[in-house]
C-alpha cells in the first residue's frame, strides 16, 4: 500500500518503475530468509498460546528481551552499558511478575503432553523472535545500496509475504482453516463480528511489522526489544481500562519496573551521545581549522 501510494505520488514514470524494483538481490535474499523465520516463529507461537494460560504465555515470552540482548550482542556486536543492562533485567522482571499476576493451571482439556509442548513452543518462539530482530539489523547493514523508502518497504513486504506463506502451509498441515466457520458460529459477538476482527487484526499486525522493521532500521534491535518490553505492562492497564478489569498491586509494580527499565534505556543513551558530542566536538573543530589553513596556504602566490 505505501509502495503504490509513493508511485502514484512520483510524477515520472521511471521512478515510478524503480520505486518498485530498487531493492538489491542480497537483501530480497536476507528478507525471504528472515520472513520465514518470522513465520515459523508466529506458528510456534499461536499453537503454543492454544496450549497455555495466558499467565504461563506472559511468563515464557518476557524471556523474548533476553534472547534480543543477547543475539545483539552476537550478531551485531551491541555494546552494553550499565544502563542497558539494567533496562533489560528489570524490563524482564516487569513482563514476569505481570504473568504471576495472572491466575491460571493447565487449561481444562489440555493433555499433559500438549501442555509441555506448548511450554516448548512458547519458550523456542520466544529465542527465535530474538533471534530474527537482530538479523533484520544486520541485513539492513550489510546492504551495499544505500536503504531508501522504497527499499525499506520492499523489505518489509517480502518479509511479511513469506512469513504468510509459511504460516498458510502451517495451517494447512494442522486444518486450521476447517476450524474458522466453526469458531466463527460459536463467536460471542456473532459471526459478522469474529470476520471484522480477523480482518482488522490482521491490518493492526501488518501495520506493525512495518513499525517494527522502522525502529530497527533508523535505531536497534536491541531498542525494539525494549520498545515491546514496556508496551507490556500497559496492555493490563488498557484492560482496566476497557474491561473494567482490577489493577492490582503486582499489575502497578510491573509497569513500574517497565517504566523504570525504558527511562534508564534512555538515560544510558544519553549520556552516550553527550560524551561522544563533548569527545569529538574539538577534534572537529581542529579538522575545519586544519582545512582551512591549508586552502589559504593553496591560495597564496
Amino acid at each position: 500500500m505505501f509502495l503504490f501510494i509513493q508511485s502514484k505520488l512520483s510524477t515520472r514514470k521511471d521512478v515510478q518503475i524503480s520505486s518498485f524494483f530498487c531493492i538489491e538481490p542480497k537483501l530480497f535474499l536476507s528478507s525471504a530468509a528472515i520472513g520465514v523465520l518470522f513465520g515459523v516463529d508466529n506458528f510456534m507461537y499461536s499453537l503454543g498460546l492454544s496450549y497455555l494460560p495466558v499467565s504461563t504465555a506472559t511468563i515464557l515470552f518476557a524471556t523474548n528481551l533476553c534472547f534480543v540482548a543477547f543475539f545483539s550482542w552476537l550478531i551485531v556486536k551491541q555494546k552494553f552499558t550499565a544502563f542497558i543492562i539494567n533496562a533489560v533485567v528489570v524490563m524482564t522482571l516487569g513482563s514476569v511478575l505481570l504473568g504471576i499476576n495472572i491466575d491460571g493451571d493447565r487449561p481444562t482439556g489440555v493433555s499433559k503432553s500438549h501442555y509441555l509442548l506448548g511450554f516448548l513452543l512458547t519458550l523456542v518462539a520466544a529465542a527465535l523472535a530474538g533471534l530474527t530482530l537482530p538479523f533484520i539489523e544486520l541485513a539492513l547493514l550489510k546492504a551495499t545500496r544505500k536503504i531508501t523508502y522504497s527499499s525499506l518497504m520492499q523489505f518489509q513486504f517480502i518479509l511479511s509475504l513469506f512469513a504468510t506463506i509459511v504460516c498458510v502451509i502451517g495451517m494447512l498441515v494442522n486444518k486450521d482453516f476447517q476450524a474458522i466457520p466453526r469458531e466463527a458460529n460459536e463467536f460471542d459477538l456473532g459471526k459478522a463480528k469474529y470476520y471484522i476482527i480477523m480482518v482488522v487484526t490482521a491490518i493492526v499486525w501488518q501495520l506493525t511489522t512495518v513499525g517494527l522493521v522502522g525502529i530497527i532500521f533508523y535505531t536497534s534491535a536491541l531498542f525494539n526489544g525494549i520498545f515491546a518490553a514496556v508496551l507490556v505492562p500497559f496492555t493490563g492497564v488498557a484492560a482496566v481500562i476497557c474491561y473494567h478489569e482490577n489493577f492490582t498491586g503486582l499489575k502497578g509494580m510491573a509497569l513500574a519496573l517497565c517504566l523504570w527499565g525504558f527511562c534508564s534505556y534512555f538515560y544510558g543513551e544519553y549520556k552516550m551521545l553527550h560524551k561522544v558530542t563533548n569527545n569529538e566536538t574539538p577534534k572537529t573543530i581542529e579538522k575545519v581549522e586544519n582545512e582551512l589553513k591549508r586552502l589559504d596556504d593553496h591560495e597564496e602566490p
